[in-house]
């Protein structure tokens, strides 16, 4: 256990993932009805972020968004539409909470690696809460967004290679770094995705499926779960979680299949079209693979063409112009059904986590 009320980043003694914990039986705690009775949105819940303004923390409307029915796609089938969120994408969750907790500490200058849809959101709430911002992004990153994080007026670095690689241009940089799961609090954001879900259908899914890069959103609805369950809101069942990962960067993937604990890095990664999917090492592995396998649930690798080709069809059957990633949870929900892992009355839910816009 280290002390909440200061800056944190990792574990001092192991350098894993800090996880938040909160008193969940205090009396206080409000009740679902009254959660529900406040008005949609990232901070509907406070009393289970860390930020001190609670309800009353800066926010650019990020949260609740649609959970669109698909049953075009699967009768049982879901989308959980991420792309409707501020700078269009889920990454606007975690840093709604990371951004806003961390400059509670007086922290007036952040940094982190990204694919191009973190580093947007990290720029937009930078601007938001007045500090500054540099964000190391791969050179292939779509020029919609390496335009979006200059005009929220963040610095920039364009790298040759993958996200590891901008990470390691910014490992002497000055600041705090906002890097996947190297504080608590992004995490915290994204774990709302979980409590939103409930709240959505009136209880969970039979299957979540989920395309996994670094991690935060499949460890934080992990994490929603078990919070749920100790307020009494839900019992021990849980949703079957799914990774979903491309065939050219699967490092999740293979440590599952494999029976590994932690995931080794993936050398040399293939490029694809789902940029986020694109993370040779996550620090949450660990977290990642226990979640899979707590849940029963299983990672998929898909083929670029397969997911380029579910991207289409989502679009087209479905009316949700997505991301590749949110193709590629088509594409492996479309292989589970078709190898007998899942049945067409599965309830399932399918995150597209972008809009198609970021992309072009």
């Amino acid at each position: 256990m280290v002390d909440a009320d200061r800056l944190q980043s990792v574990c001092p003694e192991c350098a894993g993932p800090l996880l938040a914990r909160y008193r969940l039986s205090d009396p206080a705690m409000p009740t679902l009805e009254e959660v529900l009775s406040r008005r949609p949105g990232q901070f509907r819940f406070h009393e289970v972020l860390p930020n001190s303004p609670g309800a009353a923390t800066p926010s650019l409307g990020e949260g609740a968004t649609p959970m669109i029915p698909a049953m075009s796609v699967g009768r049982s089938v879901w989308v959980k539409d991420e792309a409707q969120s501020p700078t269009g994408s889920f990454k606007a969750r975690g840093m709604a909470v990371a951004l806003a907790r961390n400059a509670e500490f007086g922290v007036t200058r952040f940094h982190l690696p990204s694919n191009g849809n973190a580093g947007a959101a990290a720029a937009a709430y930078g601007a938001l809460h007045g500090v500054a911002v540099r964000v190391a992004i791969p050179a292939h990153t779509p020029g919609a967004l390496v335009a979006m994080i200059r005009l929220c007026g963040a610095e920039v670095d364009m790298v040759d290679g993958s996200i590891a690689d901008a990470a390691a241009a910014l490992a002497s940089e000055d600041g705090f770094s906002l890097a996947t799961l190297r504080e608590p609090y992004r995490v915290e954001g994204k774990k709302m995705m979980g409590y939103e879900i409930f709240w959505d259908l009136g209880h969970l899914p039979d299957v979540i499926i989920y395309p996994t890069g670094g991690g935060t959103g499949l460890v934080g609805m992990a994490k929603a779960f078990d919070e749920m369950e100790e307020l009494g809101w839900i019992g021990p069942e849980r949703p079957r979680l799914v990774a979903v990962q491309t065939t050219g960067c699967a490092p999740i993937v293979r440590a599952f299949h494999h029976g590994a604990a932690s995931a080794d890095p993936w050398l040399d990664p293939d490029q694809t079209a789902a940029y986020g999917l694109l993370v040779p090492s996550a620090i949450g592995d660990r977290l990642m693979l226990s979640a899979l396998r707590a849940t029963g649930g299983t990672a998929v690798a898909v083929e670029e063409t397969e997911m380029e080709e579910a991207t289409i069809r989502l679009a087209s059957r479905a009316g949700i112009p997505g991301s590749p990633e949110g193709g590629a949870c088509l594409a492996a929900y479309e292989r589970l059904v078709a190898d007998g892992t899942l049945t067409e009355g599965d309830e399932v839910v399918l995150f597209n986590t972008g809009a198609a816009t970021n992309y072009w």
